[in-house]
């Protein structure tokens, strides 16, 4: 059973390990900046006091040598400059590194049998995943672990600084200052948890219904769903607002608290130091270098008040996200390689997650090197199971699948918005001009992309938009020529098609497949003709299997849907 702290540990690994130098020279970067901006003040004080006394008495003020404090000042001034600069320089640039591997080790994730299944049932979740909840991990570093350490550092210098006056005065403020710090710190996380989730699901709530309005205008007005939907769009926008106003409360209640904590901690360093002065064991000055350094050592602490606040946000980042972190780097491999058959199946059965029947029960094919076979059956028999089974996006519920390595053409296109160029490019990224243009060739739409005022480098709109249906299968399929494998699985390759387009893609398929072997999923007649076989599903179980040469295999041709 995975507990919050497996998953807390599955994210916190690759992130701590996508960039660690960089992570811990920003993090060291920042206490750095916070220590020299407290010894900044701390000594400015100490030698605007010692100068003002010096000045008294003639004979001291001859003697007083302000050439080395004004050198410590001017010193720790451009020091602190140098390290604030190269701190944002270094965390955010490490964060950004880190952020990015964390995007391709959740992609990773989702390559995995079966998630792409869940990644197309649910687009719009898991792309608020690899937005926001990735974003929300900024704050893991940046807003908690560096100031933090910050704040440690100044705790520790504090302490020590009024340790060199009194041990126990300086154990006691820096226990102080971490025990409040961190202690109001830890408080507005545990208060702030519930409204910052709440925040968090509000906008992905408000996002998912503003897209659903804008996109699905037509079929709400179609429905007379358009005032429900704005309705809901509101109620988010409401529960949004509210979750905002709590967190403000909290932020302006810790706000409060490191006030407080800050008064409490610069009154007793005054009564501290007040005694000993007194007493004569320190000076006026060391008294002002004592107060400066205690009245900045509790503003470091208090930047952990947003990190505090984002702190439930985060977690519910790092719960979503940790299944899928401790994803392998490398999908896993789902078949061995074996050059006798593109695809052997044994005893399979198989259904889809959440499915109460099997769609495959017991079923065995295997596909010979160079073999075409044809999937052929009703509506319902399991073809696209089996597809699915056979390209490894669905793991079987018992059984053992071998095979070669396959490229799968399915009956949608998936196209992007990008360039020609680079969405063939998804096939092989290392294709160049002349290859694409090959391809494009050999897939029937080299000279219509010529025509093209831009030619490879066409835009095209979201989905493909630009291109005509049969334009898309042209270029699925130059995608499907560019890709390098010995076994192609087509599931409907020419479906919606024009009668002469679909004969045309068949064709230069047949002519691209050479001694490939093809597993084709079909209804369709001129698809089947492809086949040396026919496999006949129904109810998830082999009913036939036909050579090509029999009257058998010449039936079941004919009882196929024509053109």
């Amino acid at each position: 059973m995975r507990t919050p702290w497996h998953e807390l540990r599955a994210v916190l690994q690759p992130f701590l390990a996508a960039r660690p130098r960089a992570l811990l020279w920003g993090a060291m970067l920042a206490a750095s900046t916070v220590l020299m901006g407290m010894a900044l003040l701390g000594l400015s004080g100490w030698f605007i006091t010692a100068t003002a006394l010096a000045g008294l008495h003639l004979a001291t003020a001859f003697m007083f040598d302000v050439f080395a404090p004004s050198a410590g000042i001017r010193l720790l001034a451009v020091g602190r400059t140098v390290s604030r600069y190269f701190e944002r320089l270094v965390t955010h640039d490490a964060t950004f590194g880190v952020l990015a591997a964390l995007r391709v080790r959740l992609f990773r994730g989702w390559a995995q049998v079966e998630s792409a299944r869940a990644l197309r049932a649910q687009p719009a979740k898991l792309l608020f995943r690899l937005t926001s909840d990735i974003d929300a991990l900024e704050s893991l570093y940046l807003r908690l672990l560096v100031p933090a350490m910050a704040a440690l550092g100044a705790a520790l210098l504090a302490g020590a600084i009024l340790g060199f006056m009194h041990i126990g005065a300086g154990l006691a403020l820096a226990a102080w200052l971490v025990a409040s710090g961190w202690g109001l710190a830890a408080w507005a996380a545990r208060r702030s948890r519930r409204p910052a989730v709440l925040r968090a699901h509000g906008m992905e709530a408000l996002r998912a219904r503003a897209v659903d309005l804008v996109a699905g205008q037509t079929d709400l007005v179609m429905a007379g769903r358009l005032d429900a939907q704005r309705a809901a769009l509101v109620g988010a926008d409401a529960r949004l607002a509210r979750a905002d106003l709590a967190l403000n409360r909290l932020e302006t209640a810790a706000g409060v608290g490191y006030g407080v904590a800050g008064t409490l901690t610069l009154a007793a360093v005054l009564l501290v130091v007040g005694l000993l002065a007194g007493e004569g064991a320190i000076g006026a000055p060391a008294a002002a270098l004592a107060l400066l350094v205690a009245l900045t050592a509790v503003e470091p602490f208090a930047a952990l008040r947003r990190g505090a606040l984002d702190a439930g946000r985060t977690w519910l980042a790092v719960r979503r996200l940790g299944p899928r972190m401790s994803a392998p780097d490398e999908p896993a491999a789902t078949r061995a390689i074996s050059s006798k058959f593109a695809l052997r199946l044994t005893d399979i059965t198989a259904t889809h997650p959440g499915s109460a029947s099997r769609l495959l029960q017991h079923l065995s094919l295997q596909v010979a090197a160079g073999e075409r076979v044809a999937l052929v059956g009703p509506s319902g028999a399991g073809k696209s199971t089996l597809l699915a089974v056979a390209t490894g996006e669905l793991l079987p519920l018992a059984g053992t699948t071998d095979g070669q390595p396959a490229c799968l053409l399915t009956q949608r296109t998936e196209l992007f918005q990008d360039s020609l160029r680079d969405n063939l490019r998804l096939a092989d990224p290392a294709a160049d001009d002349a290859r694409l243009w090959a391809a494009l060739q050999q897939a029937g739409l080299a000279d219509e992309v010529r025509g093209m005022a831009a030619g490879l480098d066409t835009r095209l709109g979201e989905g493909g938009l630009g291109l005509s249906g049969g334009q898309s299968r042209r270029l699925a399929l130059a995608r499907l020529f560019l890709r390098d494998t010995p076994f192609w699985v087509l599931d409907e390759p020419t479906e919606a098609l024009d009668t002469a387009t679909a004969r045309d893609v068949l064709v230069r398929l047949r002519a691209q497949a050479g001694g490939r072997s093809l597993l084709v999923a079909t209804h369709l007649r001129r698809e089947a003709e492809l086949a040396d076989r026919l496999v006949c599903l129904r109810e998830g179980r082999i009913v036939a299997d036909l050579r090509r040469g029999t009257e058998a295999f010449d039936a079941a041709l004919r009882a196929l849907r024509p053109d």
